[in-house]
């Protein structure tokens, strides 16, 4: 029988996590980078916009040609060619000249400047009156403005969205080098879980750990690898243990854990080559049996069976090292908006652990206010009505009514 550990606090647990090695790299098509980690840094290739452009609908001028234009005494400028989209111009603008150009066109040569077609009226045919002045530049993207050849565009640790997957477009950038994406082992034990798809007898239940765990690592932007269910049975669950070391970077299981008495799931992770384990226990509530061990620097998470302290501490642990594997800074907790919000009911804690207390917002004036969601071990309903979680300090008694708290979005 392997020694219990003590129970370690969360920060400790992230200064664990924190150990573990970030993935290697991967090239990616921009097309399929979104919401990925550059590995490393972007470098512009070429010039951004590759000659100077118009960034309103107006009149391309020599600046020179609208000094002192006013409401009362416009500016009279002869109209040139218009200026095409998708086309440089083969004129260009002399002296008393303006030429019609719309929002991305190029600028001629000779303009340096454009009037936005607001402050300009029509005199006559081929004439128009400028009422505003306008300097050098104006209204004008200058060629290499957005970027230049060998300038740093973006730096290792960014994550991509969607503008910077239009930026690297525009410059003609195709690929990136960003970090892999971790495979990670989904494995829900117990003798009394059954697959969704079978009617529960009684004494059993659904496997819902197995289902919310792989859409929380889909969502962490990491591939789930789903595991048959496995019965509270040491040698099959070892079996399965070493098939998902094998074909997967993390392995999570649920159930089988419970601190201070029999553990299946710790006597199992312990007898694994050159295993060691780190935490088998965390002060937190819920998700107190919770447990953290390194094979060959791979992460073993053992998570509760309890469906809701199994998606805590998922949410509050696993969900973070994710994205840390993939490039991401680790911090503790969902990843979720946090605002502030005020407190509709006390909350009562115990010294000594850290609480994850759902609770629900309701929006009144200007504030938000945030109702705990009360229920008994379990309940996944609390989840479901939980719009975050309010995080009570291990030193902390609890918070009372009206006071301010901080709501991460769940």
């Amino acid at each position: 029988m392997p020694e219990f550990f003590h129970v370690i606090t969360a920060d400790s647990l992230v200064q664990l996590l924190a150990r573990f090695a970030r993935l290697p790299s991967e090239f990616k098509p921009i097309d399929h980078a979104l919401d990925r980690v550059l590995y490393e840094s972007v470098l512009a290739t070429e010039q951004l916009p590759e000659w100077p452009r118009s960034t309103v609908d107006g009149f391309a001028v020599r600046a020179e040609d609208t000094f002192g234009a006013s409401d009362s005494i416009p500016a009279l400028l002869d109209c040139a060619d218009s200026v095409r989209m998708g086309t440089m111009p083969d004129f260009s603008i002399k002296a008393g000249q303006a030429a019609p150009i719309p929002t991305g066109g190029f600028l001629p040569q000779g303009a340096d400047a454009v009037v936005m077609v607001e402050y300009t009226n029509t005199a006559g045919i081929d004439s128009i009156e400028v009422m505003r002045p306008v300097t050098a530049k104006t209204n004008v993207l200058d060629r290499g403005e957005d970027a230049k050849p060998g300038e740093v565009l973006l730096i290792p640790g960014k994550r991509l969205r969607s503008q910077e997957i239009g930026f690297l477009a525009a410059l003609g950038i195709a690929e990136v080098i960003v970090y892999r994406q971790p495979r990670v082992a989904v494995i829900s034990t117990g003798d009394e879980i059954v697959p969704l798809e079978n009617k529960p007898r009684m004494g059993q239940v659904r496997d819902a750990n197995g289902h919310s765990l792989c859409a929380l690592v889909r969502n962490s932007g990491a591939e789930p690898v789903s595991f048959d269910i496995v019965p509270d049975n040491a040698a099959m669950l070892y079996e399965v243990l070493e098939k998902a070391l094998e074909q997967t970077d993390v392995v999570t299981i649920s159930g089988g854990s419970s601190v201070g008495a029999r553990d299946l799931m710790v006597e199992v992770v312990s007898r694994l080559p050159g295993v060691e384990v780190l935490a088998h226990g965390v002060a937190i509530r819920p998700g107190k049996p919770t447990l953290l061990a390194n094979q060959a620097g791979k992460a073993i998470f053992g998570l509760p069976g309890h469906p809701v302290s199994a998606l805590v501490v998922a949410q509050a642990f696993l969900a973070p090292f994710l994205r840390y594997l993939q490039g991401d800074k680790l911090e503790k907790g969902p990843r979720g908006y946090r605002s502030k919000a005020l407190l509709a009911t006390s909350m009562h804690s115990t010294i000594g652990l850290e609480e994850f207390v759902r609770v629900r917002l309701e929006r009144r004036a200007e504030m938000d206010w945030a109702h705990p969601v009360f229920g008994k071990s379990g309940m996944l309903s609390t989840m479901v009505k939980a719009d975050g979680v309010v995080i009570i300090p291990m030193n902390v008694e609890g918070f009372s009514k009206g006071e301010v708290v901080e709501v991460i979005e769940i």
